[in-house]
């Protein structure tokens, strides 16, 4: 956090929510948040008033300060499938009078997104979940205007990992390999950037990694 008055509106916001039985980003989140968006923000070449969407935003710590990063003038589209994760998103978006937040319920085939919405989407924790990959993947380039950037933070499957759910068996267990990302955007439309492979860049060990498209 970059000042106690910050942390202590984070902890109003979770005291908050927990009194009403909602679930809401955790002061934590918010903090790691505040660290991860401005390098994000770098990697996906943003600047403020651009639009771009937060898909699989979960409870909103990312999606909450990428909004006030990108300012007023900005949007963000935060977009999940969790009835739970939506109603947090947009209770979010009323305590912090974010205007420039639109939720969106997405399903699992499409983000649901508007097309050519987005100067970037990011995806952090989510590709690993696709079920419908190829469909998903059709859904972010049409949301993307051209020379839009794609970033997807996952991190690779640990050997004899239970492999979620309806996934497509290459994964591998729970989580994905950059190189299967790689493949399947490519296929998508999408052009590879840069592969990190270790995201955020300070991590010991490395959390995640991080693959950069760009729609031609």
């Amino acid at each position: 956090m970059r000042t106690k008055a910050v942390i202590s509106s984070a902890l109003l916001i979770l005291f908050v929510a927990t009194a009403q039985g909602q679930r809401a980003s955790t002061p934590a989140e918010i903090r790691q948040a505040e660290t991860d968006v401005p390098r994000l923000a770098e990697v996906l070449d943003l600047k403020p008033r651009m639009s771009v969407a937060d898909v699989g935003a979960g409870f909103g710590a990312m999606t909450i300060v990428m909004a006030k990063w990108l300012g007023p003038a900005g949007r963000v589209f935060a977009s999940d499938i969790v009835p739970a994760q939506l109603a947090a998103l947009r209770d979010a978006t009323v305590r912090e009078h974010l205007d420039n937040v639109t939720v969106i319920e997405g399903s699992d085939r499409s983000t649901n997104l508007p097309n050519a919405c987005c100067d970037a989407i990011f995806m952090r924790d989510v590709y690993h979940h696709f079920t419908r990959p190829e469909e998903m993947d059709r859904s972010v380039l049409a949301a993307l205007r051209p020379s839009g950037r794609l970033a997807i933070i996952d991190f690779e499957p640990e050997p004899g990992s239970k492999l979620p759910d309806g996934v497509p068996a290459n994964r591998g267990g729970h989580g994905i390999a950059p190189a299967i990302v790689v493949d399947e955007l490519h296929a998508a439309g999408l052009t590879h950037v840069t592969t990190i492979l270790n995201w955020p860049p300070d991590s010991n060990p490395a959390e995640y990694f991080l693959v950069l498209f760009v729609k031609p």
